[in-house]
């Protein structure tokens, strides 16, 4: 279960046919205009300037995905205490990605050590040239080279098809979107009886989209997150040339998140992870920020006999 177009928009962006700039144009196209209608509402309800109100509050969101593009990465980076450490400092990492680099053909992004034991990974950066791609200590001890070499090849899926840029602009929406309802709610509780008295039917609106549009955002991101996992786990695996090993490493990075949350950073961040790094059971699937580890090892293994199957083929080998 899940959002009501997540379906649709995994299987047409898995295609192709949704390229990184249309997808995110659309995204911020129906988180601003959730955004513009709390101000609308803000507006009129407690001032009785409708569209002042929603014209502010676009201004402002603009300002937000502003931030968000050129310093979004700078922020996450601070968030986990991550380090851009050089080749010397980090040889089998550096190596590591070099290679998931080149197999993607993009540019040796920079390299990041995250301080906790929790076995993780992340990427960052609105485009190819700015991407960081991080790595906990954790997860140096944990994976062998091929399965960090598989959780990197993922991660430099999410940087070929600007996912960071989409996620990074939902969550903030999304955010700003849930902090401005609960301004709404504020002032609903506390100054706005003369409204709520003069104008009982505005008020019962007023309260609808206070409960009904943080969760819409909240769900437009997180599906969108959910399809982009999947998307490059299906990327990863393909320019690797194993997918199994990308399903061994999910396994275990789950396995240890469970047992060992990260200690610090921000929630909000969480789809940034190759698996969720802040709680050791998920919520519902709808309300989660990561697709379940099963179903990704399913489908990551069905590639693996897929692409297995048509080896043979090419080699002539009867099935």
């Amino acid at each position: 279960m899940g959002f009501p177009g997540e379906r649709f928009y995994e299987t047409w962006a898995s295609k192709g046919a949704m390229r990184p700039t249309l997808r995110t144009f659309a995204l911020m196209l129906l988180l601003f205009g959730i955004f513009g209608l709390i101000g609308w509402l803000l507006g009129g309800f407690f001032a009785n300037s409708w569209w002042t109100g929603a014209l502010l509050f676009l201004l402002l969101a603009g300002a937000m995905n502003f931030i968000s593009y050129f310093w979004a990465h700078k922020i996450v980076l601070w968030s986990y205490r991550a380090k851009v450490v050089t080749e010397a400092e980090a040889p089998r990492l550096y190596q590591i990605v070099r290679r998931a680099a080149e197999l993607s053909g993009l540019p040796m992004p920079k390299v990041a050590l995250v301080p906790t034991r929790t076995p993780n990974a992340f990427a960052t950066g609105r485009n190819p040239k700015t991407a960081v791609v991080a790595a906990t200590d954790g997860i140096l001890d944990t994976l062998s080279d091929r399965e960090l070499t598989a959780v990197m090849a993922h991660e430099m899926a999410h940087v070929k098809d600007r996912d960071i840029l989409v996620m990074s602009v939902a969550a903030t929406l999304a955010g700003a979107i849930a902090f401005m309802a609960r301004i709404f709610w504020w002032n609903l509780l506390l100054g706005g009886s003369r409204n709520r008295d003069s104008n009982g039917g505005n008020a019962l609106i007023a309260i609808v989209v206070l409960v009904t549009a943080p969760l819409a955002a909240m769900l437009v991101q997180l599906a969108i997150a959910r399809s982009r996992e999947y998307k490059a786990d299906q990327v990863g695996a393909r320019n690797l040339g194993a997918p199994e090993a990308l399903a061994d490493a999910l396994l275990k990075l789950e396995r240890a998140n469970a047992r060992r949350p990260i200690e610090f950073g921000n929630p909000a961040s969480a789809s940034l992870f190759i698996v969720n790094p802040f709680r050791g059971s998920s919520f519902v699937t709808l309300f989660s920020t990561h697709p379940p580890v099963e179903e990704r090892v399913r489908r990551l293994r069905a590639l693996a006999r897929e692409m297995a199957g048509g080896a043979r083929r090419s080699a002539g080998v009867p099935a």
